[in-house]
C-alpha cells in the first residue's frame, strides 16, 4: 500500500471518526451516558459547536503553512476534509441559535441580526461557510476555474469573523478569544511573508533577466 492508499482508506477514516468525536459527546451527554450540558444545556451546545468551529477553521489554515515547513505535501489532502468539519460544527451552532434558542421565530430572529453585532459577525461567516462548502467539490473547483480559488481565499475571512464574532460574545473574559486572534495572527502573517518573498524573488529574477547581455 503506497503513500497515497494509505491516506484514503486508513488516515482519513481515522481522521474523520476523531473529528467527530465532539459532536458525538455532545450527544451522549445531552442523554447524560458520558457527562452533563449544566445548568443550560442550550447555550452549551452553542457554546462547544461554536468553540469547535473555529479551532478547525484554525487547524485547516494550519495544514498549508505545516506542509510548507516540514515539505509534507500528502497534508494537503486532508485539507478539504478539515474544512469541511468546519462547516459542519459552524452550521450547527448556528442550528442550535435558530432553533433552540429563538425557536425560529422571526420577530426574534431579525433583532438578534440587527441588534446583536456579534450574531451579525457570525452569521456573515456561516453564509460564506456555506458557500465555501457547496464549491469544495473537484467538478466545481473544475468549472469555476480561476474564480474558485478567489473565492475560497474567503476562508481567511471567514477566519476573521468567527474571531471577532467570539471576541464579541464574551465582552468581559475575552482570554480565550485572544488566543485565537494571536493563532490567526501568526497563520496570516505567515502567508504574508511568504507571498511578499515570493513577489520579491520574481523581482529579482526579472531584474537578473533584463541585466542579460
Amino acid at each position: 500500500m503506497n503513500t497515497l492508499q494509505q491516506i484514503r482508506f486508513v488516515w482519513k477514516p481515522i481522521i474523520f471518526l476523531l473529528c467527530l468525536i465532539p459532536a458525538t459527546l455532545v450527544v451522549t451527554d445531552a442523554f447524560e451516558l458520558t457527562g452533563r450540558l449544566g445548568a443550560n444545556p442550550i447555550e452549551e451546545i452553542q457554546d462547544r459547536f461554536g468553540n469547535w468551529a473555529l479551532r478547525f477553521i484554525m487547524i485547516t489554515l494550519t495544514v498549508t503553512p505545516l506542509r510548507r515547513v516540514t515539505q509534507w505535501n500528502w497534508l494537503s489532502r486532508f485539507r478539504r476534509m478539515l474544512g469541511l468539519f468546519t462547516f459542519f460544527y459552524a452550521f450547527t451552532h448556528f442550528l442550535t441559535w435558530l432553533i433552540l434558542d429563538q425557536e425560529m421565530l422571526l420577530s426574534a430572529i431579525l433583532e438578534d441580526l440587527t441588534e446583536r453585532p456579534f450574531i451579525t459577525l457570525g452569521f456573515a461567516a456561516v453564509v460564506l461557510l456555506t458557500a465555501l462548502a457547496i464549491t469544495s467539490f473537484t467538478a466545481i473547483r473544475r468549472r469555476m476555474g480561476r474564480n474558485w480559488q478567489k473565492l475560497h481565499n474567503m476562508a481567511y475571512a471567514v477566519a476573521i469573523l468567527g474571531v471577532w464574532h467570539y471576541w464579541w460574545q464574551v465582552k468581559k473574559d475575552v482570554t480565550e478569544p485572544q488566543i485565537y486572534a494571536a493563532i490567526l495572527a501568526v497563520l496570516l502573517g505567515a502567508r504574508i511573508f511568504w507571498h511578499w518573498a515570493h513577489d520579491r524573488k520574481k523581482l529579482t529574477t526579472a531584474r537578473l533577466v533584463r541585466q542579460q547581455p
